[in-house]
């Protein structure tokens, strides 16, 4: 019996993957698809584009947290993104719960190819939802994990 639950476990958690990443592509189109559009492609000069970044972004500890950050504090000031300069605000996501977070960045971060980043969990959310941001504040940390990231 004991030799088993273990088994057992691991055939239940299976589901839970797609579940998941459902999950995130709903959480995506009712919350962020209105401004950054289908397939995060963003509007140019308007919203910037998500699809390719998050990804990489989302692969160092340093863009983890700033892209967290992003969803769970809001955005507000001047960005680059590639040769373009964005101005705008994006709204705060906290009412979402840690599972909708991690959700809808796992979605993020795999586009546009299903590739992406170790996937982000309810608990790493959790840890970034300790730290309460300006949306100024996140901006000005945006600077850090772009710059160390390589060009597309």
């Amino acid at each position: 019996m004991i030799k088993t639950l273990p088994a057992v476990m691991a055939c239940l958690s299976l589901p839970m993957a797609p579940a998941m990443a459902d999950e995130g592509a709903a959480l995506y189109q009712s919350h962020c698809a209105m401004c950054h559009m289908d397939g995060a492609q963003g509007q140019p000069g308007r919203v910037p584009p998500l699809a390719g970044r998050m990804g990489r972004l989302s692969a160092t500890g340093e863009g983890r947290r700033y892209v967290a950050a992003v969803l769970l504090n809001g955005m507000m000031g001047r960005i680059m993104v590639g040769d373009e300069t964005y101005a705008g605000f994006m709204p705060v996501f906290r009412m979402l719960s840690d599972t909708q977070v991690a959700a809808t960045l796992n979605h993020l971060a795999r586009l546009p190819d299903g590739a992406g980043a170790a996937p982000y969990t309810a608990a790493d959310i959790a840890a970034a939802r300790m730290e309460k941001l300006s949306p100024p504040a996140v901006t000005d940390r945006r600077t850090m994990p772009e710059a160390r990231l390589p060009p597309p």
